[in-house]
């Protein structure tokens, strides 16, 4: 192993150097910091191969991490190259509508630690699909989890896999589909090898990476302005085309209220339901461990998003100075919006190389790629946990499997997950996937939410109600994209929209409520009775964690 692992080491440090000159714009201070990244990762990945041996080390790292160490890498997770760029990005485009959007984001924290952290931890070994199942059947349990955790992990992927292959073209100067290839590379060798801990690790380093990355960059943006924010917003109003409405909500939130409000459940709650946020409350300790990862990682996000707000307004201020940044015309003019080099979620990427010039580009560069690389690894290892913990060791084999069985298939599964993530990154590069993070929030507020809240609080919940409504929600949500602008005219290229709004979770989230409640009341079988007698002892496992593992929990 130690020498496949150093085979992938010189592999991947060859590959930039290799094809950076055929694409286009290589930056050698992203390429440089890009490698040591690698190389850095390729050791953690070493060491934490010596240490996986069992199941438990390879889905929660042995529970072995603390909660300010977890609270690093859920942040990590959390913080993907959409939170810095996209939101940078719309704060560009619409100032403080931008900020709104990322409230809804970190709204979900409260949830998680409030209704599932603590008990997640005191109910389950290694993914959510345990906690459902405590006393409900294993069977149709399982099946739904993993259903709705692969759609929403593939919808994830793709996203990630194209929007990482267009920015690293971009910002590398490498083929698409050789950044691609790349990422999905790295992504089965941190996961195969190494398991949780590798990714848990290299999660934690790339999340003090971009902090600290994103918090130099709002300093330099800060001192263009005398650290005066009102300077700095004053300027940003004063240069941008739409300044009227800069500080306003924004068109989005007045002209569809419905639609904003649909898009916040669906950030408030999708939250609690991301199979791969979910998977990381069972890395640590003990409850109050996975209550300090929720504090930390709140803490991380909460004040990340604060420099998305300056970076946001800093680009408006400072970017319209560099003229070398837009596509400009043989009259020297350019707009700001419509001619920015890359387009608009290229902002922050621009403002760093106008603050800081090309070293810190360079940096941003090579941390946004480790962005990349450690929400794919997450994503994949969730998605091993599901194929092998839910449908092969529970579902399939009934709980008969071995370790080494189910360790087997988790590799294997790791491997044709990185595969079909290459595959469907190169499929759809010329697909517009915007839509597909919005519908897996979306998905996992409908689906997954309503069973793991209901399953672990309300007393009548049954399988019946669990399976119906959970399938109920994932259908009527992922139905309702289908049918809606973003999918159903600007993809498929039909004349107008069935539905009125692209995001469903207003209807979606309380349909799948409402199914598991209706379902669950109509049960009179005997199982369903004994579903309900059960929930006094979920409740004191939950609440203390007596049973878990033989061990007390305060």
């Amino acid at each position: 192993m130690k020498k496949f692992l150093l085979s992938a080491v010189l592999l991947a440090l060859a590959s930039p150097a290799a094809f950076a000159a055929e694409g286009q714009g290589a930056n050698t201070s992203a390429i440089v910091m890009f490698l040591v990244f690698i190389a850095g990762t390729m050791v953690i990945t070493w060491w934490a191969a010596r240490k996986t041996q069992t199941t438990s080390d390879f889905y929660t790292a042995g529970g072995g991490i603390t909660g300010f160490q977890n609270g690093l890498a859920i942040a990590g997770d959390y913080i993907s190259a959409a939170s810095f760029l996209g939101i940078a990005g719309m704060v560009y485009v619409s100032g403080y509508y931008g900020v709104i959007y990322a409230i809804g984001f970190l709204f979900g924290w409260p949830v998680v630690m409030f209704l599932v952290a603590e008990r997640l931890r005191n109910l389950g070994r290694f993914n959510f699909a345990d906690v459902t199942a405590f006393r409900l059947e294993q069977t149709p349990m399982r099946v739904l989890a993993a259903s709705a955790s692969l759609t929403i992990i593939a919808l994830y992927l793709i996203a990630q896999m194209v929007g990482a292959g267009k920015l690293i073209v971009l910002l590398f100067g490498l083929e698409y589909k050789v950044s691609v290839v790349i990422i999905g590379a790295l992504m089965m060798i941190y996961v195969f090898f190494g398991g949780m801990t590798a990714t848990t690790w290299v999660q934690i380093i790339k999340a003090i990476l971009m902090l600290a990355g994103g918090t130099l960059l709002s300093i330099l943006v800060l001192y263009q302005f005398g650290f005066s924010p009102d300077a700095l917003l004053a300027e940003a109003v004063n240069v941008h085309p739409y300044a009227e409405k800069l500080m306003a909500p924004g068109d989005a939130v007045s002209s569809n209220p419905l639609n904003a409000l649909s898009l916040g459940l669906a950030l408030a709650f999708g939250t609690a339901g991301l199979p791969h946020i979910l998977m990381r409350f069972f890395t640590v300790s003990s409850a109050k461990e996975a209550r300090k990862s929720v504090i930390w990682a709140s803490s991380f996000i909460g004040y990340f998003y604060v420099l998305t707000f300056i970076i946001g307004f800093g680009a408006i201020a400072l970017l319209v100075r560099h003229p070398e940044f837009f596509n400009v015309g043989a009259d020297g003019s350019f707009d700001m919006l419509k001619d920015l080099i890359g387009g608009t979620n290229m902002a922050a990427v621009h403002l760093s190389n106008a603050v800081g010039g090309s070293l810190l580009l360079g940096f941003l560069a090579a941390v946004t790629f480790a962005t990349i690389v450690a929400v794919v690894a997450g994503l994949a290892l969730a998605g091993a946990a599901a194929i092998a913990h839910d449908l092969y060791a529970n579902v399939i084999a009934r709980g008969r499997a071995t370790e080494q069985q189910e360790m087997r298939i988790s590799k294997i599964s790791t491997l044709v997950l990185g595969v079909l993530a290459i595959l469907l990154g190169i499929v759809f590069e010329n697909q517009n996937v915007a839509f597909m993070v919005g519908l897996a929030f979306a998905i996992a507020a409908s689906a997954n939410f309503p069973v793991l809240v209901l399953s672990i609080s309300w007393r009548g919940c049954t399988t019946r109600g669990a399976t119906i409504g959970g399938f109920f929600g994932l259908f009527i949500a992922t139905l309702w994209v289908l049918l809606s602008k973003t999918v159903w005219v600007d993809v498929f290229g039909n004349a107008e929209a069935i539905v009125p709004f692209p995001n469903p979770g207003i209807f979606s989230i309380p349909l799948a409520f409402f199914a598991i409640w209706f379902f669950s009341v109509t049960d009179k079988s005997a199982r369903a009775d004994k579903e309900r007698d059960a929930f006094d002892a979920l409740t004191v496992r939950s609440q203390t964690g007596i049973g878990r593992s033989g061990a007390v929990d305060h």
